[in-house]
């Protein structure tokens, strides 16, 4: 592959004040839980979230922009990403910090220190968190819960940065969660949020985060490469057990794998494509359709091209 044409001296001239890192044809497979996907035409790491706004308002509209995070939740296609792929760091945005009955987290901190976070002060409620493999940044995008807990029954306000480089701030309500998802303007990038939860016993709280742990190990293939829950749960069905009714266990599209222990779960066995990985999906998709007639929705996120240039 020839690569995306280096516009990073562009770019490097136009914003002199700059200081994050852009790196042109940078491949983004290393940054997913599914090892795939080809390059970035520029990766941007903003030092800081002054340096995030900067950066947007001195991008030409024409250039576009996409959003990683922890990379849990994500397929890259082979043909990688059009336009700047933004990843922001723990140095700059993974700070947290508890409050009385609040935690204040930047974007990439994770959604397990969060969690970790609020024990060490006390706080309940944020328990769930222990068990999504991801960053906050994704959590705020997709209202990500687990263990009967949600996103949106924690949060009380995010803040983000606008294409046009302003900084706004939602809260709970601004934030249109439905679930998993919200409506915010797609081009917003979160860069911190502020959680409130309520003071429990210490013992109380870790037995919950030690469940949570616990159901993760025993039911979900976490130590494989692989990019958690695939399909959102239709209204009154777990979309795993309508993927097993339509007998995909364990189908398999070249390296990748519907997994045996979860199939709501497509696992990298070895040196899949991320075509490998969608077509799995998608195959999985139109049999549980024929089973059932029902249309399961990709709950992980796909982005940039295929090698047949199709999006």
């Amino acid at each position: 592959m020839s690569g995306f044409p280096d516009i990073t001296p562009a770019l490097k001239s136009a914003m002199p004040e700059l200081r994050g890192r852009l790196l042109a044809n940078e491949v983004l497979a290393p940054l997913t839980w599914f090892r795939v996907g080809g390059p970035a035409q520029i990766l941007f790491t903003p030092a800081d979230e002054d340096d995030l706004a900067y950066f947007l308002a001195h991008l030409p509209n024409e250039i576009p922009v996409t959003m990683v995070g922890l990379g849990s939740n994500l397929i890259v296609r082979d043909g990688g990403v059009l336009g700047v792929v933004i990843r922001l760091s723990p140095r700059g945005f993974g700070a947290t910090m508890a409050s009385d009955d609040t935690v204040t987290a930047g974007t990439a901190a994770l959604d397990k220190r969060v969690a970790e976070t609020a024990a060490a002060a006390n706080i309940s409620g944020l328990e769930f968190y222990f068990g999504i493999p991801g960053s906050i940044g994704g959590a705020l995008r997709m209202n990500a819960g687990a263990n009967g807990g949600e996103t949106k029954d924690v949060l009380i306000a995010a803040t983000g940065i606008g294409r046009d480089g302003a900084k706004q701030v939602f809260d709970n309500a601004a934030m249109q969660f439905v679930y998993r998802h919200s409506g915010v303007d797609p081009s917003v990038i979160f860069t911190s949020a502020t959680f409130r939860g309520v003071i429990a016993e210490p013992a109380v709280i870790r037995a919950r985060m030690d469940g949570v742990q616990a159901h993760r190990e025993t039911a979900q293939p976490i130590r494989e490469k692989t990019g958690g829950s695939t399909f959102k749960n239709p209204p009154g069905h777990s979309a795993w057990k309508l993927v097993d009714a339509a007998g995909c266990r364990g189908l398999r599209v070249g390296a990748a794998q519907v997994s045996e222990m979860h199939c709501n779960f497509l696992i990298n066995t070895g040196d899949a494509t991320a075509a490998d990985i969608e077509t799995l999906g998608d195959t999985v998709r139109a049999r549980v359709l024929a089973h059932s007639g029902i249309d399961l929705h990709w709950e992980i996120k796909r982005i940039g091209v295929g090698h047949d240039g199709a999006n």
